[in-house]
């Protein structure tokens, strides 16, 4: 059964690269090396409420990051995200979002602001995060100029999640909103998809536990 899973899921991610650009980890040696390198495990977050979160909290399960916002032309995704997680075994797959106003400050509210937002307009009960700053700038437009961009820094987590020299896997430029990161369930990080990607990531169903 392990083995047939598996296959399913390779096929999937193949047919995924192929349809979306998904970028994935070096699926032969999936796992970094022991002990050099953190894993997703080993941090912890603040929650849209600002209580501490760690992450330790979802071990044994697979879990989906992204990058939201509230003003954004993405931001009809978070129904897609709401539907999916209404439809997986939670005691098997995660979603986790974190709001963002690094692209054109699309995300200019509170935290309590961003939690009556999602919760008003999508129904939104996958956990929702503080809200932090996942690259070095935040950018006035869609070009990513750096130099129109106000400096900031990287909150850990997204230091984490898009530098090899951290994650052991992969270096990641997040290009927009809504951006997704695939973490597995021994906290390593497996890929990530683009931002446009929204309906197709149901590609990836048997690895999200749907029912």
């Amino acid at each position: 059964m392990k083995t047939k899973f598996l296959n399913l899921f390779l096929i999937n991610l193949v047919v995924l690269f192929l349809i979306t650009g998904f970028i994935p980890s070096n699926m032969k040696t999936n796992s970094p090396p022991p002990g050099k390198y953190k894993c997703f495990y080993d941090f912890t977050v603040k929650t849209i409420d600002g209580k501490d979160f760690p992450l330790s909290k979802l071990k044994g399960k697979n879990v989906m990051v992204v990058n939201t916002a509230s003003e954004c032309g993405n931001t009809p995704q978070y129904k897609t995200l709401q539907k999916l997680y209404e439809s997986v075994d939670t005691s098997k797959f995660q979603i986790i979002a974190f709001p963002a106003n690094n692209f054109a400050q699309q995300e200019p509210g509170t935290n309590q602001e961003i939690k009556e937002f999602c919760k008003k307009n999508y129904g939104v009960t996958f956990p929702v995060m503080a809200k932090v700053s996942v690259c070095n700038y935040i950018y006035s437009s869609g070009a990513l100029d750096t130099t129109k961009a106000i400096k900031t820094t990287t909150d850990e987590i997204y230091q984490w999640l898009t530098r090899k020299s951290l994650n052991g896997v992969l270096d990641t430029k997040i290009q927009w909103n809504f951006q997704k990161f695939l973490i597995d369930e021994n906290g390593n990080l497996m890929g990530t998809l683009p931002p446009k990607i929204s309906d197709e990531i149901l590609l990836l169903k048997e690895w999200f536990g749907v029912n």
